[in-house]
């Protein structure tokens, strides 16, 4: 084995993907609903390869620690921007109200047990889930005007101690959410019934009676029928066929006619439609699937839909929709034979129902013929369509002068504080991604890039910090201790129990939307699919998604608070 030790040490990029791959596959394991994670079974994997002794180069590990602060910033902008000053400032309120919590409290904890600023970083990190505090923990020791090797001794506990809490800082979090938190709110079962009432009157429309939401969104379909009802004893032109469909609350359009042998591609809505003619009818499967019988059957005529079909993400950018609801986007007379698919926040699907406020930024999911389709696309926004090119420009300088202004370090009483090359990298990210929302022609990072930049340079980072530490890893543990664990439970749940209640009768949310604003203000998506699973509904993901943007940002930046006050 001395000849794969040696390769190793002398190629240290070969044990990074080494750790990367076996991470990667551990972290998808599971039992029953447990699972490691991703970050944490790279952590550890690269604390055992690490104990071949291998050092590394460290520009590589800040270098992608950059790109996925870029990343993390560039997807949430739109809404983290667009909260500040909009509708959703309550949420907003929330989220920083949280997150002085979760600083607060884990920093009451770390004083109190007497943790350095390494061990009070470690457990910010895995107690809040928020990995990225490991890096901004770690660049703000840096800065401080101590020994060397006593900044190492800090940065080493780092890794040691977010591994130890952060299993029940991610499990912990997804069972207090979903289970202690409506029980705190009335019981689970009431809460369930009052997410459902939500989902009702969400549902009421002056355009069109949604159906109620399903997790899986139903495809856009095309179908065709031959006219054989009585309702055409006498000829009837399109647009009377489409006020009937309308009248029965439901959104379908004529997209094509065959009469006789003749094909009409685009039909007028003034064109009749006789007895023994057939139509293709276009919308969301769960409104074309209906009773029918008053059109008549169902037909497969392969010629009569054999027709190209556009489905595109559209991102919102035009003013006049900014805080449109989804009832009045479809009335818009741009969207006639256009059915809306889906719709995704910064990531995270929104339910489609009638009265879900869409904002600037948002992506939302087209279907219809092309010419429908690009004609609602230039009246709302940008035509996002799928792109394989990144815009390098656009990247490469937004870290650029991002992590410039974070390296500029001013002292206040002889403390050294700046917001650190990664702090600068993210609010780079923020602003250009919000940016990119107002001006969608540029900036362009397809959607497989900023998931590639965000889980890539991440867990690249933490393979680096577990392949790096791991000689002072199994010392450190010895010396964090068990009560370290406690710690762990503390910080995770006082800041949330806290949380609920705030929620409730503080701000006066609903119950379902006051379960997702916790959950975003921790960033913690294993908790919102949680407490989605318990309640059987998406519609916490309504108080998820603005959260999310503030948490993410503020909980990345108090690791250089909690840093400074711990040091």
């Amino acid at each position: 084995m001395d000849w794969l030790i040696d390769i190793l040490r002398n190629n240290p990029s070969i044990p990074i993907f080494l750790t990367l791959g076996i991470g990667f596959w551990i972290g998808k394991l599971k039992y029953k609903t447990f699972s490691l994670g991703t970050v944490t079974s790279v952590l550890l994997v690269g604390v055992l390869v690490g104990q071949l002794d291998i050092p590394i180069p460290g520009p590589i590990k800040s270098v992608f620690f950059l790109l996925f602060l870029f990343a993390i910033g560039y997807s949430v902008g739109p809404q983290f921007f667009r909260a500040l000053k909009g509708s959703g400032i309550r949420q907003v309120l929330f989220a920083i109200v949280m997150c002085l919590l979760c600083l607060g409290v884990t920093t009451g904890v770390a004083l109190a047990l007497g943790y350095n600023a390494g061990e009070a970083v470690g457990l910010f990190a895995g107690s809040q889930t928020i990995s990225a505090v490991i890096g901004v923990g770690e660049d703000t020791i840096r800065t401080l005007g101590i020994s060397q090797a006593e900044k190492q001794n800090w940065m080493d506990m780092i890794p040691v101690c977010y591994a130890v809490v952060y299993i029940f800082g991610t499990i912990g979090s997804a069972y207090i959410l979903s289970y202690i938190g409506p029980a705190m709110l009335g019981g689970l079962k009431k809460v369930k019934e009052q997410t459902r009432e939500l989902e009702k009157s969400m549902n009421n429309s002056s355009v069109t009676s949604q159906p109620g939401f399903i997790n899986a969104l139903r495809p856009v379909t095309f179908r065709a029928y031959s006219a054989e009802g009585d309702f055409f004893d006498s000829p009837r032109s399109i647009e009377e066929i489409e006020q009937k469909i309308s009248s029965m609350g439901r959104r379908v359009f004529v997209e094509r006619v065959r009469q006789g042998g003749t094909i009409i591609d685009e039909p007028a809505a003034s064109v009749t439609i006789s007895k023994g003619d057939v139509i293709v009818l276009s919308g969301r499967r769960e409104y074309v699937v209906q009773d029918e019988s008053w059109v008549g059957p169902e037909v497969a005529d392969a010629e009569l839909l054999n027709f190209a079909v556009e489905k595109i993400p559209v991102m919102l950018a035009n003013k006049s929709v900014d805080g449109i609801t989804v009832d009045g986007l479809r009335a818009l007379p741009h969207m006639k034979g256009v059915a809306i698919s889906s719709i995704t926040r910064g990531g995270q699907e929104l339910p489609v129902l009638a009265r879900t406020k869409l904002i600037r930024g948002d992506v939302v999911t087209l279907a219809g013929l092309k010419r429908e389709v690009d004609s609602a696309a230039k009246a709302i926004g940008y035509a996002d369509r799928p792109a394989t090119n990144t815009d390098m420009v656009f990247l490469g300088l937004g870290i650029f002068i991002g992590a410039l202004i974070g390296a500029i370090t001013i002292h206040l009483g002889g403390i050294p504080i700046s917001l650190s090359t990664s702090g600068g990298a993210l609010i780079a990210g923020l602003v250009l991604g919000w940016l990119r929302s107002k001006h969608p022609t540029f900036g362009q990072i397809p959607d497989s890039s900023v998931w590639l930049l965000n889980n890539l340079g991440l867990n690249m980072f933490i393979a680096i910090i577990g392949i790096t530490a791991a000689p002072t890893f199994i010392s450190g543990l010895k010396e964090a201790g068990l009560m370290l664990f406690v710690a762990g439970i503390i910080s995770t749940s006082l800041p949330l129990i806290i949380g609920v209640w705030l929620g409730a009768k503080v701000f006066k949310f609903h119950p379902a939307i006051n379960l997702g604003c916790c959950a975003g203000s921790r960033t913690t998506t294993a908790a919102l699919g949680a407490i989605q699973d318990s309640l059987g509904s998406t519609v916490p993901a309504l108080g998820y998604t603005i959260t999310y943007a503030i948490g993410n940002t503020m909980l990345i930046l108090m690791g250089v608070a909690i840093t400074l006050i711990c040091s």
